[in-house]
């Protein structure tokens, strides 16, 4: 439900980019992420580059987490966030947290990768991206590492403008990076210092005259006259170059190469300009001879996103690769497009160790469906979407399981309810069905079973306190797991997430119904 008045909400939002030289991630991230700070981010993006990608590697981290990936759920998850989103490209990796108060209103989630090592067919250089509708504003997160080296800089420009045109959505108004409202592009984008000589650049650095270096930074110098590049914003580099230094060090690089200091990690964002009304219409796709009334009203409710940025500095403390990580703090404004989840969850009586119990679900807004929507059980704590305790399919013509997990008892008919395909199942073969609205709702219960024995008795910490939460997972709405094996084949798994009501329950479903 669109809100009618929204006013606008202020957000924090916590990127970070590292270049982590195949390393194997350090035991305390608290510092890389700020965790001593009173005041708590609302979003975490998380961009890194060369993470190990040895074949054996590569193919145990699409089996399983990455142990990237572990570190930041494990440190982020005891603080209240899950890991909604995430994808991998050989050595890219892209995670997305949120606060779990927020996964309702993280919508449309999709991920895309594209390849520019070796003429575009490896993936060692590149971009990934997570897009998503984060309170009906839609935000896009790229993370990129460009082609290296002194001499390349208008390669790096080249590839990053073919990584915008290649990347592209299944949406309709939001096709491309640059038509979402919020871009954020940030990774070892590999700009180098010209000109000066060595010497010039450690005593600047020393001397932390750093502004005097500033001109000869590529990517400063190619935003004057690359238009593409115009379009994004940075923050003042008011750090040292992060790039290159001795393991587990403070010192420039001193082997026969001596690198020469670089701005090679950047943040940097893009704010989509306010567009008319008319040029909306143009972008959604409407006919001219539709009434303009209607759009104008629509314009007149959005409120222009505002994205400042408070911080922007490197963690000079991680010596593990040659590059230290940088990290940008922003506070995003905007106005809440809706405020109602989706789907509400609730139990039917007491649900504790031990005993069955009844899920309830209620459509609360109209939206498109798909056959591969499924509900899942958490455990309170959990990390990502892929930490279920269990779950089972919803589908336009009967309920998929999986034969360790469910065995589906008696699906009597299927029926339609505002352009959602739902099921509405009987616990008796003889039940006549009920059509949405007549009848009562509460008696249509679709049983679903899972297998196995069940714990013989509570255990000394309480399944009521272990396993308190039940999420709707849909699938039609988006959020993405895309698994690249080798970058040639690929699994999706689309969901999307509703936080239901606090409630008590062991490791099983035992029913299901659909409600009004």
């Amino acid at each position: 439900v669109r809100d009618s008045n929204p006013q606008p909400l202020g957000y924090e939002l916590y990127v970070v980019t590292w270049n982590v030289a195949t390393a194997e991630p350090p035991d305390d991230v608290n510092s890389l992420l700020q965790l001593s700070s009173p005041k708590k981010p609302d979003l975490y993006v998380i961009g890194l580059q060369e993470v190990k990608a040895a074949p054996l590697k590569f193919v145990t981290d699409l089996a399983f987490e990455d142990s990237w990936s572990h570190v930041f759920m494990n440190t982020l998850a005891p603080l209240g966030y899950i890991k909604v989103s995430s994808i991998r490209m050989q050595g890219l990796l892209l995670l997305f947290f949120s606060k779990l108060e927020h996964a309702p209103f993280i919508r449309d989630i999709q991920v895309t990768y594209t390849r520019t090592g070796l003429y575009g067919y490896w993936g060692n250089k590149g971009g990934v991206s997570i897009r998503l509708s984060f309170y009906g504003h839609m935000l896009c997160f790229l993370n990129c590492h460009l082609t290296a080296h002194m001499n390349y800089a208008s390669q790096r420009v080249d590839d990053f403008e073919y990584i915008l045109d290649a990347q592209t959505f299944d949406t309709k108004n939001t096709p491309r990076i640059l038509d979402h409202k919020v871009v954020f592009w940030f990774g070892d984008l590999n700009f180098r210092i010209e000109d000066h000589g060595m010497l010039f650049v450690r005593n600047c650095i020393t001397s932390q005259r750093f502004n005097l270096l500033w001109p000869k930074d590529q990517l400063t110098m190619m935003k004057q006259k690359e238009a593409t590049l115009q379009k994004f914003e940075e923050g003042p580099l008011d750090f040292q170059p992060t790039y290159k230094f001795d393991l587990n060090s403070d010192d420039y690089d001193t082997s026969g190469k001596k690198r020469k200091p670089a701005w090679c990690d950047r943040i940097l964002w893009r704010v989509k300009p306010k567009s008319s009304p008319s040029e909306e219409a143009n972008e959604d796709g409407h006919n001219e001879e539709e009434p303009k009334k209607q759009l104008q009203e629509e314009h007149k409710d959005e409120f222009p996103l505002k994205l400042s940025q408070e911080y922007y500095t490197s963690k000079m403390e991680y010596g593990i690769s040659d590059h230290k990580p940088v990290i940008g703090i922003f506070h995003l404004e905007l106005k809440k497009m809706y405020e109602t989840p989706l789907v509400q969850v609730s139990a039917e009586g007491e649900w504790s160790a031990d005993f069955d119990a009844l899920i309830t679900y209620s459509l609360l807004q109209s939206f498109p469906s798909s056959a591969w929507d499924w509900i899942g059980l958490y455990k309170v704590g959990f990390k990502s979407v892929s930490d279920y305790i269990t779950y089972t399919w919803v589908k336009d013509d009967q309920v998929s399981f999986s034969d360790q997990l469910f065995q589906v008892c008696d699906i009597s008919y299927l029926c339609f309810f505002k352009g959602c395909r739902i099921f509405y199942g009987t616990e008796s073969s003889s039940k006549a069905p009920v059509e949405p609205g007549g009848g009562d709702p509460g008696q249509d219960q679709l049983p679903i079973y899972r297998r196995g024995d069940l714990p013989s008795a509570t255990p000394a910490c309480g399944y009521s306190q272990l396993l308190n939460r039940a999420l709707v997972w849909w699938k039609g709405l988006g959020f993405n797991t895309t698994f690249n094996v080798f970058n040639n084949f690929f699994w999706n798994v689309s969901v999307c997430l509703f936080v239901a009501q606090s409630i008590e329950v062991d490791c099983s479903i035992k029913c299901l119904k659909n409600t009004r």
